[in-house]
């Protein structure tokens, strides 16, 4: 297992969440909701800093596929915000399958009582923990990160090697 702290992303059309790993990669735990901007320039500026303040050695970005592995409207999105990501950082963007993460986490937050509405605030954060997490998990399991590093990532381009 990689050592190193990691963050997680989940992109959604209005917030993006965004989870972080402790140190050893055992553990994924909320950070916060980033209200999204149309131009995403503000919201990739927090991104940014979250990744210096936590010392990020990479980042894991949730990519929403259809039920049958397809790429959506959605998909687009959340590729689009990894590139963009991707151009402005020395560290690895990983793309993992994050198909229900969202009903996952609604489901996660109903069972502690919280009614969707009040949920709202924090359900994107959910997301991104339970997105990390699985990440986290098939690392452990498999021996190997999970999903892909986005074409031209600094770990791809040797730009990097703390992971």
């Amino acid at each position: 297992m990689r050592s190193g702290v990691r963050l997680g992303i989940d992109v959604g059309k209005a917030r993006v969440g965004v989870s972080r790993s402790d140190f050893h990669g055992m553990l994924a735990m909320p950070v916060e909701t980033i209200k999204r901007q149309e131009d995403l320039s503000g919201t990739l500026a927090r991104v940014l800093e979250l990744i210096g303040e936590y010392e990020a050695t990479e980042v894991v970005v949730g990519l929403p596929l259809n039920l049958q592995g397809e790429s959506t409207p959605s998909t687009e999105d959340a590729l689009g915000f990894a590139h963009q990501l991707d151009s402005l950082v020395n560290i690895g963007i990983r793309l993992v399958d994050e198909r229900l993460s969202t009903v996952s986490a609604q489901s996660v937050l109903h069972g502690v009582g919280r009614s969707t509405k009040s949920s709202r605030p924090v359900i994107d954060q959910v997301a991104a923990v339970i997105i990390l997490q699985q990440a986290l998990d098939v690392e452990r399991s498999l021996g190997h990160p999970p999903g892909r590093l986005v074409e031209g990532s600094a770990t791809q381009q040797g730009k990097f090697s703390g992971i």
